[in-house]
């Protein structure tokens, strides 16, 4: 019997083939690209963020409120400037000894509003600082515009640098929104005293007698003002009688 020799021939076509194949594996492996670990990116140092556009301040004021590295910057004024925490701040730059932040409460509550700005009363007696007393109420009871010319009255206080566009007249109404509108789209009187009181008035306030003197002060005005609307644009007042309104009655809109 012959015994069985294994094909040198084929031995030497597998060994070509496996090496072929060694070879492809090899080099698909160096052609693949390195793996680059992502570096995280550094990140950006701490700063404020950036004024609302329409605050009411000059310039001078808004870069002096950043320059005093304030807790946090003001977004809303009528908000963040409510419960005197940030005048609290604002004041302990410059009388350190009297003023410190952590007797103070960054609170929304009317409690929290009047525990800081009564410390803040006593604090403007032993320094004989006189800010407007209505300023600070209409702070308190976020009005329109009280915040900001309270934060350019202690501005001018606290760096002897007089400010030009103070208002003379301070009207912590809705009057100047009001005016913006149409006059179909105008304040009824029962919204008139809605806009222009605040809950937390009330609630400072319980005698009932003085919050309806508020109350008529507030309607006698805005009875006023539209009587002078009428005067000034009879037309927007009286329909035209070429109009088609149903029933053929003279058609006045109600103050």
């Amino acid at each position: 019997m012959h015994s069985l020799q294994p094909d040198s021939s084929r031995t030497r076509r597998h060994s070509r083939h496996c090496e072929i194949r060694a070879g492809a594996i090899a080099s698909k492996t160096s052609l693949r690209r390195p793996q680059i670990q992502a570096v995280p990116a550094p990140r950006a140092p701490m700063s404020y963020s950036l004024p609302p556009r329409r605050t009411g301040l000059p310039r001078a004021v808004l870069k002096w409120l950043q320059s005093l590295d304030l807790s946090f910057f003001p977004k809303n004024f009528r908000r963040d400037f409510s419960n005197g925490y940030l005048i609290a701040e604002i004041f302990s730059w410059y009388y350190p000894e009297d003023i410190h932040s952590h007797s103070y409460d960054n609170g929304a509550s009317l409690a929290a509003k009047l525990s800081n700005w009564s410390q803040l009363g006593q604090f403007f007696s032993k320094r004989n600082l006189k800010p407007a007393q209505e300023l600070i109420d209409g702070t308190i009871h976020c009005k329109p515009g009280a915040a900001e010319i309270l934060v350019q009255d202690i501005y001018s206080m606290l760096t002897n640098r007089p400010i030009k566009n103070i208002q003379d007249e301070v009207d912590f109404t809705d009057h100047y929104y009001q005016e913006q509108l149409p006059m179909v789209a105008r304040s009824t009187a029962s919204k008139a005293i809605k806009n222009n009181i605040k809950l937390t008035e009330i609630m400072i306030e319980p005698n009932i007698n003085k919050n309806r003197q508020k109350v008529h002060a507030i309607i006698n005005i805005h009875m006023q003002r539209r009587l002078i609307e009428r005067e000034e644009n009879p037309s927007e007042w009286f329909l035209k009688a070429s109009v088609n309104i149903g029933p053929q009655f003279p058609f006045i809109r109600s103050i």
